[in-house]
């Protein structure tokens, strides 16, 4: 499997190319196009009891959608739900990555994919604790709102990044949540809430916008929720 970016960093497409009989395992609904011949089976992978796990938990689709190319191969373009870049993971064996709730929408077949508790930190980061560990050999793709930044570590450097804006990091690294301000005083005049702490060696992944902050936004302009009327209130009207 070999990827592809195109209309990147806004909207990005990404297309697999698959040799023969090779297969690619895919969120719900990410498919865009693919070429003739392609076949796809749709399945709670792992079963039922790992399907709800990772539907409620890490906030993926119930199914997991296999598709696989012709004899001759072939190739399919996916993308993500938000406006934004997509980055490709290179997945090597005793290196395996968590990928926060809501980014993964492929992996190459010798890539297993599971639900993963992200710690403590994560559950009360404001994201919800649960993601992705993506493990293996190959290559994992992931969508993000907005751009694509990538921190390489090195050891003892230290990092701080707010918790909506982690995408993926190695799981061997260590990090440390914290509020952003020192004290609940300062942070919330700041307007930010909690942060990670990463500490290299090894490799963070961030987007750079928070869906979070966009979801609270759209839910405040909202008609039901404005008093003048919507987006309509904000020039006047």
């Amino acid at each position: 499997m070999q990827t592809q970016l195109r209309h990147n960093p806004s909207f990005t497409v990404a297309r697999a190319f698959l040799g023969p009989r090779e297969q690619i395992r895919m969120e719900g609904g990410a498919m865009m196009a693919h070429s003739q011949g392609v076949t796809l089976e749709a399945r709670a992978e792992g079963g039922v009891l790992a399907g709800l796990k990772r539907s409620v938990l890490a906030g993926e689709s119930f199914f997991v959608t296999t598709y696989t190319a012709p004899a001759d191969g072939g190739w399919i373009d996916m993308a993500g739900v938000l406006p934004g870049d997509i980055a490709v993971i290179d997945i090597a064996p005793g290196r395996p990555y968590f990928l926060a709730k809501g980014n993964w929408i492929a992996n190459a077949a010798a890539v297993q994919i599971d639900t993963q508790f992200g710690g403590m930190a994560n559950l009360f980061g404001g994201e919800g604790g649960f993601g992705v560990r993506a493990s293996g050999s190959g290559q994992a793709v992931v969508s993000v709102y907005g751009a694509i930044d990538v921190f390489d570590l090195q050891p003892g450097q230290v990092v701080t990044i707010d918790t909506g804006h982690v995408v993926a990091y190695e799981l061997d690294m260590r990090f440390e949540m914290r509020r952003a301000g020192s004290g609940m005083l300062n942070s919330m005049k700041s307007g930010e809430g909690f942060v990670f702490d990463f500490t290299g060696p090894g490799r963070v992944l961030l987007q750079t916008r928070n869906p979070s902050a966009f979801a609270q936004w759209a839910g405040s302009v909202a008609p039901g929720n404005n008093p003048k009327g919507g987006l309509g209130g904000m020039f006047g009207r």
